[in-house]
């Protein structure tokens, strides 16, 4: 996983768990769902670059 992937995606995490809270503390029913939804984003980002990851060792 390139450096710059890992660290967009780590930054949507952060964004997605830091809009949740403010969803929590709000009450905010969409402001909570648009926030798990960047992590669940996030996470996919992740494991798809960790596929790819993969098969580049297997190659090589």
């Amino acid at each position: 996983m390139s450096a710059s992937d890992r660290t967009e995606a780590t930054a949507k995490n952060i964004e997605g768990k830091v809009q949740e809270a403010i969803g929590d503390f709000t009450g905010d029913k969409k402001t909570q769902a648009e926030g798990k939804a960047k992590q669940v984003e996030a996470s996919a980002e992740h494991a798809k670059e960790d596929i790819k990851d993969s098969v580049e060792e297997a190659i090589n």
